[in-house]
């Protein structure tokens, strides 16, 4: 039950998933990227925020710059009482950064940033080492860029399965994956990742990516729970699909009194993924919070929303492409 104190949800009240090995998870997490439109200091006075009302699960990276603020406000709260067990905080090594020797030295510097002893859970942001230099234009390809190599892959994840191996980090993880790359990484690992961040939202449900996860004991955690309406202008394009404007999901909104925003939260959480939405405003992440702990939606409302998907990927990731690269569909397996 849900227990409130000016507004705050009991963290204990807040469902759980289970990783491999049989650690507990929060159901829901707190973005930590302020899509270009927020400062570091205004995500990490969110962070706190969030804190506050009940969130348990921050999910971090070293290419959001905010990384050391954040450090602050877990010092600050683990000072107020909080203690590091209940918390559950995630990282990422960036693209430029997967060499030989390099993915130690990152996740030493997230771990200095963020003032901890460990990671939770450390991901490989993205499956190529294509970087993207701040300020280039949308279009810009780097002549160092490359299409997936997985012998490079492997060289990188087995650096994190060494992190693992001497505790800097508790779980390691993928994201912005495929199937087809997962395939060859389970193939070939000896540390199964506990987990996938991937993109999951009503308009874009990734059915196939979804089960696999499921079917192989990796948990999927989604970005752009709500659409991300707030995501950067590069990443927008005239088809993307609008999940909030969904007539459907705007339905189901009014019957439950709530924001089309809360109702994407819900669906995600019962689905069974871990929604990790973003705000700097207190009545939205605690909503978002709230929303967990409150009546479900009905199996006829769930019905609803799974008839929504219209595969409208909105991080379409075409910052990373290489020269030759026929479009964005070849970073993700779709080439025809």
């Amino acid at each position: 039950m849900e227990r409130k104190f000016n507004n705050i949800v009991d963290p204990d009240s807040v469902p759980v998933r289970i990783l491999r090995g049989g650690e507990k998870i929060p159901a829901i997490g707190m973005g930590t990227f302020g899509s270009d439109r927020f400062n570091a200091k205004q995500v990490a006075d969110a962070v706190s925020g969030a804190a506050e009302v009940g969130f348990r699960f921050f999910d971090c990276a070293s290419v959001y710059g905010n990384e050391n603020l954040i450090g602050d406000v877990f010092q600050d709260i683990i000072k107020k009482g909080i203690r590091r067990e209940e918390l559950f905080i995630t990282s990422k090594v960036w693209n430029n950064m997967h060499g030989k020797g390099d993915v130690l030295r990152a996740c030493a510097q997230s771990l200095k940033d963020l003032k901890l002893d460990y990671i939770d859970l450390y991901f490989v942001h993205w499956p190529f080492r294509n970087f993207h230099p701040e300020g280039a234009p949308p279009d810009y390809k780097s002549p160092d860029a490359r299409p997936y190599i997985h012998e490079a892959y492997m060289e990188t994840w087995q650096q994190m399965e060494r992190l693992r191996e001497a505790g800097y980090v508790r779980y390691i993880g993928t994201s912005n994956m495929t199937v087809c790359k997962l395939k060859l990484l389970l193939r070939d690992c000896s540390v199964m990742p506990a987990a996938n961040e991937m993109e999951l939202h009503p308009c874009f449900q990734q059915p196939e990516l979804f089960k696999f996860c499921v079917d192989h004991g990796i948990q999927p955690i989604g970005f752009c729970p709500i659409g991300s309406p707030t995501r950067p202008e590069r990443d927008k394009t005239p088809e993307d699909a609008v999940d909030i404007k969904e007539p459907v999901i705007m339905e189901i909104a009014r019957e439950h009194s709530m924001h089309p925003a809360v109702i994407c939260i819900k669906w995600a959480v019962q689905r069974g993924q871990i929604p990790i939405p973003f705000s700097i405003y207190r009545n939205e992440y605690l909503s978002n919070l709230k929303c967990t702990v409150e009546e479900p939606l009905s199996e006829a409302e769930m019905k609803k929303i799974e008839s929504v998907d219209k595969n409208s990927r909105l991080i379409k990731g075409q910052v990373f492409l290489w020269e030759g690269a026929k479009g964005w569909e070849d970073l993700w397996d779709m080439q025809d």
